[in-house]
């Protein structure tokens, strides 16, 4: 790959086209060695509003309709963080176009058409990513550092927790992602999948699951609701952990709440995303008296991500997991490599959403259900 900077199109102006849009900006100024991008186009719903969003976050020009960035060959990265019923066509396309493609999570509303864009992407050759960002917190990738290393010895349990509060109003209105035709799910697929790619990120593969859905508000104003409100699943994984896992966006004071325990047989890890800098571990075997956890601060040079940054003690925020995941993407790319094992590639995309899937099956049958992966080779 020559050093000629890599044209960028962003599919989606909002909240998370905003995020990206800061973190390509960011990662040429602050990440040594980060490839050079140049922003090229936009793509939002109305050209008009597209062009005059281009501008605000820095790309050359927007347009409105997704197929001119997979056609244009300045190029070489599509990145498409638009509604999940805009995830498979566009970046199926773009792979096919010969684009490296990142997508936001959920790669697919289903498992199947997760494995539709997984199998477009292998069968392009093109470096794919499935943007779950949270790989890219500074705690967590020090938490996988500590398993891997039998800090905490074989893991036992798992409790992970996503609650949010934006939908405890009833009067909150209906939106694309309170639908299953436009959403696919509802917590379950917009955080629960964090949750599952966490597990199987630290853990390992998730084999057998069972779970209850609850929708507490079927409509709203705007039209009827069809997706979960909350899920609460337990989880069995192929290694012999067990765990659980909970998804809410109906928790009155919880803005953005994840939070992870993992149980070993010689130690215990915990993370709060809203206290993101901090990891929680416990190792026995203090003086008498001093037994418990402690808060480990993940500022210091021997830390993740930390070198690129400020002294210790100087925090990072949530913004920062997208500049260090399109870095990640951005050298996977230049380097010609997988972004795995760190970054969660479309293979992983696929099977969170085969879990999610299967939590689905469980909660409508009542019963414990497998969780069969399918493969593209």
């Amino acid at each position: 790959m020559s050093d000629e900077p890599l044209g960028i199109a962003l599919l989606g102006a909002a909240f998370m086209g905003r995020a990206h849009a800061h973190a390509f900006r960011t990662a040429a100024t602050m990440l040594p060695g980060s490839p050079s991008t140049r922003l090229e186009l936009l793509v939002g719903r109305d050209a008009a509003r597209a062009d005059e969003a281009a501008g605000q976050l820095g790309f050359a020009r927007g347009v409105g309709d997704w197929r001119a960035a997979v056609e244009d060959p300045a190029i070489a990265i599509f990145d498409d963080v638009g509604p999940n019923d805009l995830h498979a066509a566009p970046t199926i396309a773009a792979a096919r176009a010969g684009k490296h493609v990142i997508c936001e999570k959920p790669l697919g509303r289903t498992a199947d058409e997760a494995l539709e864009t997984w199998r477009a992407a292998h069968e392009a050759g093109v470096v794919h990513l499935c943007a779950f960002n949270y790989r890219f917190v500074p705690a967590i990738r020090h938490a996988r550092d500590l398993i891997a290393a039998g800090t905490i010895g074989a893991v036992r349990h798992v409790d992970a927790r996503y609650l949010q509060d934006w939908l405890v109003d009833p009067q909150a209105p209906t939106t694309w992602r309170l639908r299953r035709a436009s959403a696919g799910s509802g917590a379950l697929g917009d955080l629960g999948s964090h949750l599952i790619d966490l597990c199987r990120y630290l853990v390992g593969e998730i084999d057998a699951v069972a779970a209850q859905t609850r929708t507490f508000t079927p409509e709203r104003p705007g039209g009827p609701v069809d997706v979960d409100d909350a899920v609460s699943a337990t989880l069995s994984f192929a290694g012999g952990a067990s765990g659980t896992l909970t998804a809410s966006r109906v928790a009155p004071g919880r803005r953005n709440a994840l939070g992870l325990e993992i149980h070993g047989s010689e130690g215990s890890i915990t993370f709060a995303l809203e206290r993101m800098n901090e990891l929680g571990l416990y190792l026995p075997g203090g003086p008498p008296g001093t037994d418990g956890f402690r808060t480990v601060l993940m500022t210091d040079p021997e830390h993740p991500f930390a070198p690129a940054w400020w002294p210790p003690g100087h925090l990072l925020a949530w913004e920062h997991t997208f500049v260090h995941e399109l870095d990640h993407l951005l050298r996977a790319v230049r380097d010609g490599r997988s972004v795995r094992p760190h970054g969660a590639d479309f293979e992983d995309g696929y099977r969170a959403a085969e879990v999610c899937d299967a939590i689905l099956r469980a909660a409508a049958s009542g019963r414990t259900e497998p969780v069969a992966y399918r493969t593209v080779a």
